[in-house]
């Protein structure tokens, strides 16, 4: 991709073939958005370093401070056994130093050949004890019940911190931070404390589960209640070792978001609306402003270590984090990082085959040189903390790493073009975190996918994702470093597609939907499956997990909504009001679930699928209807799988 000294391309090859010149509206517009001028790069003291890699040890002649504290002379190059991790390089003759992000380059790999596990939506997964939604009591039940079928790990959609207000975001994909959870994933009664109420949490508790008799998820009614009842425990609380110790782990960056979300309780959601003393973390009244509601900004990070010990009492299998591709523009990442993050400016995706306007997905961008100068930081703290633990992480539209496409305010997605990321410093840190958590990456690649990256992340030992729905191969064909699956959270369900339910809602909510390119995957499926058009959902789906349980990939997960015969999706794409996104419970309580038959047939058939796999390609195989891992490869998951 030909691009200018700050990343932007000069022009680009659509899904359709057709080479984009990218207008000087557009890049004035985009340069603004970065805040830089002419061909001027802000300087980044910063260096990373693949430790495989014997010239990147090239650093000069110096002394080197180890992030353990220890010093070592340098002379001209790093020694090869140099410890992965974050060190400063003082050159001589210098007073500022570099900084010198060691990695090992590779991710580690999934615990063992062929794999298997259950990709959930928590906040469907509701038992007879959940108010209203999934929570971490739900999550413990999840993966005892997954280690008990033979699942090694735990797909669990993203579980960011949103807003403490209503109405409560429901896109996981939408996060006020991707650092800190959402509170609603709490279970109230299994809070230190909570047996102390009595009787006024014994009614609350009551109201909460009266909402798992509605049929979509409440989130305002929920977020009432737990809120209700989280401060009644908060205030008979009187501190606990661990969670000082939870608060040094977490160091400023706690504090920061715990007084963020005060500020919101009392100025409302939209920092930029608040007054000039509160709209910046260093602000002249944030920090008077925390010490003022010291009672308050404890509850929040009280609120976030609750979350965490019971996050880390609920896995007892791998989960499987999710990192969605941005954040909301007026959150609490937003605030903390506005200086790193494109003004004016918003990802989405060029024009395709299903989307011919192309799309804009409301998600501000890094500034890859802001980004760089930031010495990576906040990409830094992104990863760690979705590995915190984790035993893998999901990195949606992990193609964000190598370019992203950027709409300024104002113009249409048709007007937007190509910004290109450092993506092998980001594709070093990632494999450093991940080593560091003991935890497997998978990149989500369904869409336009540039040149290289396949191959890229690859040799990151980063999973490639693969959907049946999509590949034009059997699952025998699926390449061995990837995780395989049938659908995902924004495509029909396997009852969905074989019912037809899921194209009559597009057509009933004006999507105007590729009806011939659903037809042909659906007879696709019936042709690897042998399934006549007489075949019940609950078969369909056996017979398709059976076929998937042929794949040699790393990876195979299947989704709880299979497991439940679903026809719905959990979110339907370029909708907003008009489907209940992330809203949509499942159709059997948790209780029932973990005895019915159809999810124990599945699990028998991703089970014995190590001793049956099939051959594995030498390579990955492409994806989508185009078959070419080019610039504008466009797969049907394209640009419709965000938020």
């Amino acid at each position: 991709m030909d691009t200018d000294c700050h990343g932007i391309a000069h022009q680009f090859e659509d899904a359709f073939g057709v080479l984009r010149v990218t207008s000087r509206e557009t890049r004035d517009a985009i340069r603004g958005a970065m805040n830089v001028e002419g061909s001027e790069r802000l300087p980044a003291r910063i260096k990373v370093i693949d430790r495989r890699r014997r010239g990147a040890l090239k650093v000069g002649t110096g002394e080197l401070h180890l992030e353990d504290g220890a010093r070592i002379s340098i002379v001209d190059r790093l020694p090869p056994d140099v410890p992965f991790g974050y060190h400063d390089f003082l050159p001589l003759g210098s007073s500022e130093p570099i900084r010198l992000i060691v990695s090992p380059g590779r991710c580690p790999a999934p615990p063992g050949r062929h794999i298997w596990g259950w990709a959930v939506q928590l906040y469907a997964a509701r038992s007879k004890a959940s108010w209203g939604m999934g929570d971490m009591a739900d999550l413990r039940t999840l993966c005892d019940w997954s280690k008990e079928l033979g699942a090694r790990f735990l797909l669990v959609n993203p579980l960011p911190a949103v807003d403490p207000v209503v109405p409560q975001e429901a896109s996981p994909y939408y996060p006020s931070s991707r650092r800190f959870r959402n509170p609603l994933y709490i279970h109230v009664e299994n809070v230190p404390g909570a047996s102390e109420v009595g009787a006024d949490l014994e009614r609350i508790a009551a109201l909460g589960r009266q909402l798992n008799e509605q049929p979509r998820i409440r989130r305002d009614e929920i977020f009432a209640l737990k809120q209700q009842a989280l401060e009644s425990i908060f205030a008979r609380f009187h501190g606990d070792a661990a969670l000082d110790r939870f608060r040094r782990e977490q160091g400023p960056a706690l504090r920061q978001f715990a007084t963020y979300c005060v500020l919101v309780e009392k100025l409302g959601a939209d920092w930029s609306r608040w007054p000039a003393e509160f709209q910046r973390p260093e602000a002249p009244g944030v920090t008077p402003f925390a010490v003022e509601h010291a009672r308050r900004v404890e509850f929040h990070e009280w609120l976030q270590w609750v979350l965490d010990e019971q996050l880390a009492a609920a896995a007892t299998l791998g989960i499987v984090q999710d990192m969605p591709i941005g954040i909301a523009t007026r959150g609490a990442d937003a605030w903390t990082w506005q200086d790193v993050l494109g003004d004016g400016v918003s990802v989405g995706a060029p024009p395709d085959m299903y989307n011919t306007m192309g799309q804009n997905w409301g998600i501000p961008p890094w500034v890859p040189e802001r980004l760089r100068a930031a010495r990576y930081v906040p990409f830094i703290e992104t990863i760690r903390a979705l590995l915190r633990h984790a035993g893998g992480l999901r990195i949606d539209h992990v193609m964000g790493l190598f370019r992203l496409f950027w709409i300024p305010q104002g113009m249409s997605p048709v007007d937007g073009t190509y910004v290109e990321y450092p993506a092998e410093d980001l594709l070093n840190i990632v494999a450093l975190e991940s080593h560091r958590a003991g935890a497997f990456v998978v990149g989500e690649d369904l869409g336009t996918v540039g040149k290289n990256v396949r191959q890229m992340l690859a040799a990151a030992h980063i999973l490639s994702n693969r959907l049946l729905w999509f590949e034009s191969h059997p699952p025998r064909d699926y390449p061995r470093l990837a995780l395989a699956a049938v659908t995902t959270h924004d495509l029909p369900t396997i009852a969905g597609l074989w019912t037809g339910n899921d194209l009559a809602a597009q057509q009933a909510l004006g999507l105007q939907p590729n009806a011939e390119a659903t037809e042909a995957i659906r007879d696709r499926l019936r042709e690897m499956t042998g399934l006549t058009d007489s075949a019940v959902a609950p078969d369909v789906v056996r017979a398709t997990y059976r076929l998937l349980g042929e794949a040699p990939s790393a990876l195979v997960a299947a989704t709880l909504e299979d497991a439940v015969a679903a026809v719905e999706r959990p979110n339907m794409p370029a909708t907003v009001h008009q489907w209940p996104n992330w809203c949509i419970p499942l159709s059997e309580p948790l209780d029932s679930l973990v005895q019915a038959p159809l999810p124990r047939d599945i699990a028998k058939s991703l089970s014995q699928r190590g001793k049956r796999a099939g051959r594995a390609s030498a390579a990955p195989r492409s994806s989508g209807v185009n078959g070419r891992e080019t610039e504008g490869t466009s797969e049907p998951a394209a640009t419709i799988d965000k938020v």
